[in-house]
C-alpha cells in the first residue's frame, strides 16, 4: 500500500506579498505561515493575485476566478481575506467543492478614511463570504470579537492565529530615551499626522523620529504627511525613512528607545510584538488588538503606555512623561525585556492554523 503523501494546501495571497517596496504586517503573517507550513511538512501550492484589493478591477476578478475554477474538488484551501471578503460572488459559488479557510487581517469596513457608504459595502461583501467559508481565522482575539459582532458568524467557525515574534537581539538603549521609532506604512490608519502633530507641542524637548514604512500605498496622505511636517518646521526632527525590512528594519530597532504607533485601527500591531523582542518599551493607542500584542510582563507590569486615538494632547503627554521621567524609562524598559521573554514565536502560529485547516478537512490530519 502506497503511503499517503503530505498534506496539500492552496494559499490564495495578495499579488504583493513579497513585494519588499510594500511591506506590511499581512504580508509578513503570509509570508511566514506559507513557509511554515511548507517546514512543518505541509505541500503549500502558493497562488499570488495581482490587483488593488480590496478594490479589484476586471482584469483581477478574473485572474482569482480562474485560479479557484482550476483547484481540484475537495482541495484545503487557505484564502487572505483581503482578497476573499471584497469578492462573495466569486468565492462563495466553490464553498461546497472546495474547503475554504479565509484568513482575516482586518475587517475590511473598518479601513481608517473610506467613506460610510464603502465601509458598509465591503461590510456586507465580507458578512456574506465569511458565511460562506468552511472556517476563519482572525489574527487576535479581539478581531475575532469583532467579526462575531458585525456578521453573526457561528463561534465554533472563528479560530484565532496570533502573530508570532522572531528572536532578536537587544536594542541598544540611550540613557535619555530621546530616540522614537515608528514602524508603519504611511496612511491614515496609522496616524502619523496624530504623532506629528503630538511631537510638534512638544518641540522644546530633545528628540528625534524614524518613520520607517512605504510611501506608496496612499501617495494622497503622504504628500499631505509631508507638507504637514514642514509646516511645524520639524523636516529636521522627523525622518519618513521609506520601507524597511530584514537587516535594516533590524538596524533601525536597534537604535531606537521608544516605538510610537499611533494607530486609529488596528487589528494586532506586529510591530509592537517586534518592538518588544528588541526589549524595546512601546508608546501606542488602546484600539483593536493593541493591548492583546502589548501584553504584560510576567510580574503584571506594562511594557508600555497606552493612549487613546486620535487625541494628539494625549499623545504628547505621554511623549513628555517619557522623555522627562528617567525612573518611567527604566521601569519600562525592565518590563519590555521581560515581555520579550514570553513572546511566542511563529511555530505557535503556524501550529494553530494547521490546526483549523486539519479541522476544516479530516484528510489533513497530521500526527
Amino acid at each position: 500500500m502506497t503511503p499517503p503523501g503530505p498534506p496539500v494546501v492552496h494559499v490564495v495571497l495578495p499579488g504583493d506579498v513579497d513585494d519588499v517596496t510594500v511591506p506590511s504586517g499581512g504580508n509578513v503573517y503570509d509570508r511566514t505561515v506559507c513557509d511554515g507550513l511548507a517546514a512543518g511538512g505541509w505541500w503549500v501550492r502558493e497562488h499570488p493575485v495581482p490587483g488593488s484589493w480590496p478594490r479589484p478591477g476586471a482584469p483581477a476578478r478574473g485572474r482569482l476566478g480562474r485560479t479557484l475554477a482550476a483547484l481540484p474538488d475537495g482541495a484545503s484551501v487557505l484564502i487572505d481575506g483581503l482578497v476573499a471578503c471584497a469578492v462573495p460572488d466569486l468565492v462563495a459559488p466553490h464553498a461546497r467543492r472546495l474547503r475554504l479557510v479565509v484568513l482575516v487581517h482586518l475587517p475590511l469596513g473598518d479601513e481608517t478614511g473610506i467613506s460610510q457608504a464603502l465601509a458598509a459595502e465591503l461590510a456586507a461583501a465580507e458578512r456574506a463570504a465569511l458565511h460562506a467559508a468552511s472556517a476563519v481565522v482572525a489574527t487576535s482575539p479581539w478581531a475575532a470579537r469583532r467579526l462575531l459582532e458585525l456578521h453573526g458568524l457561528p463561534a465554533d467557525r472563528v479560530h484565532v492565529a496570533e502573530p508570532g515574534a522572531a528572536r532578536a537581539s537587544l536594542s541598544r538603549p540611550s540613557e535619555p530615551g530621546t530616540r522614537l521609532l515608528c514602524v508603519a506604512s504611511v496612511t491614515p490608519r496609522k496616524g502619523h499626522d496624530v504623532l506629528v502633530e503630538a511631537l510638534a507641542a512638544i518641540a522644546g524637548l530633545d528628540w528625534s523620529c524614524a518613520c520607517v514604512g512605504g510611501l506608496s500605498r496612499d501617495p494622497a496622505y503622504a504628500t499631505r504627511l509631508l507638507q504637514l511636517i514642514v509646516a511645524r518646521g520639524l523636516d529636521e526632527r522627523i525622518r519618513l525613512t521609506g520601507p524597511r525590512t530584514g537587516a535594516r528594519l533590524a538596524a533601525s530597532y536597534a537604535e531606537a528607545d521608544l516605538l510610537v504607533l499611533p494607530s486609529r485601527a488596528e487589528t494586532y500591531g506586529m510591530v509592537i510584538t517586534e518592538a518588544l523582542a528588541h526589549g524595546i518599551p512601546v508608546l501606542a493607542t488602546a484600539v483593536g488588538g493593541v493591548p492583546d500584542a502589548l501584553g504584560r510582563a510576567p510580574d503584571g507590569s506594562l511594557p508600555g503606555l497606552l493612549v487613546q486615538p486620535g487625541d494628539a494632547h494625549a499623545l504628547a503627554a505621554a511623549l513628555r512623561h517619557w522623555l522627562r521621567d528617567a525612573e518611567l524609562r527604566q521601569t519600562l524598559r525592565a518590563a519590555a525585556r521581560q515581555r520579550r521573554g514570553t513572546l511566542p514565536g511563529w511555530d505557535a502560529t503556524v501550529h494553530r492554523l494547521g490546526a483549523v485547516l486539519a479541522a476544516s478537512d479530516p484528510s489533513l490530519r497530521t500526527a
